[in-house]
């Protein structure tokens, strides 16, 4: 069945809804409105080009909180535009799962460092690996495509079908960045063991293997590889480092003999240096730097919301609907007419969520942004993100593609992590950054689990569980509930149906008063769907239209 995009012919009474002016109970100053489309399933994916294998839920917001979009993307739910869905797990083709990163936990890996160190080479020094003319050949690393849920084309309101989608191209870094990670892990596991002499390591396996168990070590030919008869090789770091540590030693021991009472204090300073001199570097360190007087470039990041009210977003609309379209073509292979203005601002400047400036929040404010990238006087990157109670929530990313050097897909991510974290000091309970979705069954789309710490919302019971966790089981299976308690469940689940609020002709009234005032057939087993989904507390506090 099509579902309608097209507002309703009850539109008047929903701004009324929205503005506080409805009969019945009394609305807040912002009220969450929407129209539940139902399941729409048997349409083609992007991720496994299964032609009949996407399965998912939607429901057109005129209006909606932060909060309430905050709940419902703790319940699995993403936003399009105004268009909010989410997958019906169990069915679809490839799960989606909602990720989130803990950011004042986060700290870089060697690959993220190397991004950040590349746009600091190029600010200063002008230096760029660009080849020339490799602008359609280079594959895209954004980090959001995900989550477009339906069409850029719209030519038809009504048609919210997401068979169009394109699949996240993400580039061969993602394979490289994890090899960097493993290989980081396994340098500081070698590096924080003590040194271990020939001697010891022969000693403490001899005492552990059966004779029946002795490996025969044969001298490998010349080339052939290691010769495992003899030690193995050592890094020039760790020997460096237990020659500091055999020093250390020394100088302790001449202290001791000499004054005593003066050791502690000087051993104590030294290994405090030290521990303070070897601390990883944060995001802040790599992108907070200060830039030489000469530098060859200038690089600024402007918040701006999302209003055409407000003069930053309506001053630079023009270059950043052209950035968009120039992105989409080069990298999607769009056609100009599925890429205009009236496409770019349905997807990324139509947003439902109503901007909120409450004293205790961010200075920012919550609402819907675009992070803007003005390189030397023009934009060359936008991230849209919105800023919500507890979290920042990216949406997507379009960028210059004359700029694909930078990785500015991975460098907005760490920027937004970094922006995160400054939006905590003033909010304390806004701590996390979502990612959109995780799908493990797509290899393209595993990239996100490389911002660690980081948590997947467990299907079933809506319950965060650290990646850690998940992976193993995901390589069983595409879907997966990951919460172990066999006894949880869902504690937002649907419990009192005749309480969800309803708007029917402009009053507003619990489902059971319009279910004795409704004529024709029974719609109970759509609203019990929609209740089921976004749970009980959103929808008593959602207003659910009905004609």
């Amino acid at each position: 069945m099509a579902e309608q995009l097209r507002p309703s012919p009850g539109g008047g009474a929903l701004q009324g809804a929205v503005r506080g002016r409805v009969r019945g109970p009394p609305c807040t100053m912002h009220c969450t409105v929407v129209e539940y489309r139902g399941w729409k399933e048997g349409y083609q994916c992007g991720y496994c080009a299964s032609v009949q294998g996407k399965v998912s839920t939607g429901m057109w917001a005129h209006s909606m909180t932060v909060q309430d979009y905050q709940d419902l993307i703790d319940r699995g739910w993403r936003r399009s535009g105004k268009y909010v869905y989410k997958p019906i797990m169990n069915q679809t083709c490839c799960p989606q799962y909602t990720i989130r990163c803990r950011p004042l936990h986060f700290q870089p890996s060697k690959s993220h460092k190397k991004v950040l160190k590349k746009m600091l080479k190029f600010l200063a020094k002008g230096d760029s690996p660009k080849v020339a003319g490799d602008v359609t050949e280079e594959p895209m690393d954004s980090h959001r495509e995900d989550a477009v849920a339906c069409s850029f084309v719209l030519k038809n309101e009504s048609d919210i079908s997401q068979s169009e989608l394109k699949p996240l191209n993400v580039e061969e870094t993602e394979r490289v960045e994890t090899e960097d990670n493993a290989e980081e892990e396994l340098k500081k596991e070698v590096e924080s063991e003590p040194p271990q002499t020939c001697a010891d390591k022969d000693s403490a396996g001899s005492s552990e293997r059966s004779d029946s168990a002795k490996l025969v070590h044969a001298t490998p030919k010349p080339g052939k590889g290691a010769d495992l008869s003899k030690p193995p090789c050592r890094k020039a770091k760790a020997i460096r480092k237990e020659r500091k540590l055999h020093k250390l030693l020394q100088n302790q021991t001449h202290t001791l003999e000499g004054s005593p009472s003066q050791v502690e204090p000087q051993v104590l300073h030294s290994q405090n240096s030290k521990s303070k001199a070897n601390q990883p570097k944060s995001i802040e360190d790599f992108i907070f730097v200060s830039l030489p007087d000469d530098a060859a470039h200038q690089l600024e990041v402007r918040l701006v919301p999302v209003s055409f009210e407000d003069p930053q977003f309506k001053s630079s609309f023009s270059q950043s609907a052209t950035l968009f379209a120039k992105y989409q073509m080069a990298i999607h292979k769009d056609t100009p007419s599925e890429c205009g203005e009236y496409e770019f601002t349905r997807f990324l400047c139509d947003s439902p969520l109503e901007a909120e400036n409450p004293p205790s929040g961010p200075d920012c404010g919550y609402g819907s942004f675009h992070q803007q990238y003005w390189l030397d006087g023009k934009i060359i990157a936008v991230g849209v993100i919105d800023v919500l109670p507890y979290c920042v929530s990216s949406v997507y990313l379009y960028y210059d593609p004359d700029y694909t050097f930078l990785s500015l897909g991975v460098y907005s991510a760490l920027r937004e992590i970094a922006f995160t974290r400054q939006l905590h000091e003033k909010a304390s309970e806004l701590c996390y950054y979502y990612m959109g979705f995780y799908i493990h069954s797509c290899p393209k789309m595993r990239y996100k689990g490389q911002y660690r710490p980081s948590d997947l919302l467990c299907p079933e019971t809506y319950v965060w569980v650290p990646i850690e966790q998940c992976l193993p089981t995901l390589e069983h299976s595409k879907y997966c509930r990951f919460n172990q308690d066999l006894k949880a469940v869902d504690e937002g689940c649907i419990k009192e149906l005749g309480q969800v609020r309803v708007l029917h002709k402009r009053t507003v009234m619990p489902y059971s008063v319009y279910k004795k005032r409704r004529k024709g057939p029974s719609d109970e087993t759509s609203v019990q769907q929609y209740a089921s989904l976004v749970g009980q507390t959103c929808s008593e506090r959602m207003l659910l239209f009905r004609s």
